[in-house]
């Protein structure tokens, strides 16, 4: 069952739309035909404004685990052959710091709801019992319903791929920087006496890629939640960038 057919979700989609909605009328005599994407992109860019707490959060478990990376290194270290000790003093630990292994976890939680209704106007061809008017829109000419996937079955090689080009190469971009930054960060908090373990070395490099999903994503979506994505992944690097330069100590 689609849960955004239940009736409070139903009810705070079609909410969410009307507000769209009423932003690209506002925005048609300035933009033009272009007023739903730049309604999408200033939106988006509205929502994760209100969501940087979450970062923030987010930013200081980073620290945190960060700081403590060594002294957890040299538990295991010490302790490795007694499971039972090492969980006692990695707990120890955590108490003494005034920290928890799960900071940052429960508000990233709590933004999904947002997101996921906020990323459903996008994807949805009705909404309220109606057509979707966003995806009707178009961004140079190319339906914000079209998906890059559905645009080279079809055959549609010429001017469109560009629009497509642009969002791809930017969001390539950002997930390498994004890939370069995690391995950084992962070779900073592994950092303690000894090598790091060869399993956490290996997952981190795993998760390094994570980022190039939203490119992959991205093709298969309608370009209207391309659009979303490609600035909030935007929004992403650079607020993460900034609350690293205020929240973290050298």
């Amino acid at each position: 069952m689609d849960p955004f057919t239940l009736p409070p979700v139903a009810a705070a989609l079609a909410a969410g739309y009307s507000v769209v909605i009423t932003l690209v009328t506002l925005l048609t005599p300035i933009a033009g035909t272009a007023s739903a994407a730049v309604a999408i992109i200033l939106l988006t860019l509205l929502i994760r404004s209100v969501l940087i707490p979450v970062g923030a959060s987010q930013v200081r478990a980073e620290w945190m685990r960060r700081r403590l990376a060594p002294k957890l290194a040299e538990l295991q270290r010490r302790h490795r052959k007694n499971p039972a000790l090492l969980q006692q003093k990695t707990l120890d630990l955590y108490r003494d710091e005034k920290a928890s292994p799960f900071a940052g976890i429960l508000p990233t939680l709590a933004q999904l709801p947002v997101i996921s209704l906020f990323y459903a106007l996008f994807i949805h061809p009705e909404i309220g019992g109606s057509a979707n008017r966003l995806l009707g829109e178009t961004l140079f000419g190319v339906p914000l319903g079209q998906t890059f996937v559905r645009l080279l079955t079809t055959g549609g090689w010429g001017p469109d791929l560009l629009v497509y080009a642009a969002i791809f190469v930017l969001m390539t971009a950002i997930a390498w920087q994004s890939r370069r930054t995690a391995l950084r960060m992962a070779a900073t908090t592994s950092a303690a006496p000894g090598p790091a373990p060869a399993p956490s070395a290996q997952l981190a490099r795993a998760l390094s890629w994570m980022p190039f999903l939203s490119v992959v994503f991205a093709a298969f979506v309608p370009l209207a939640a391309a659009l979303y994505l490609a600035t909030s992944t935007s929004w992403t690097l650079v607020e993460r960038a900034l609350l690293r330069r205020r929240y973290w100590r050298e």
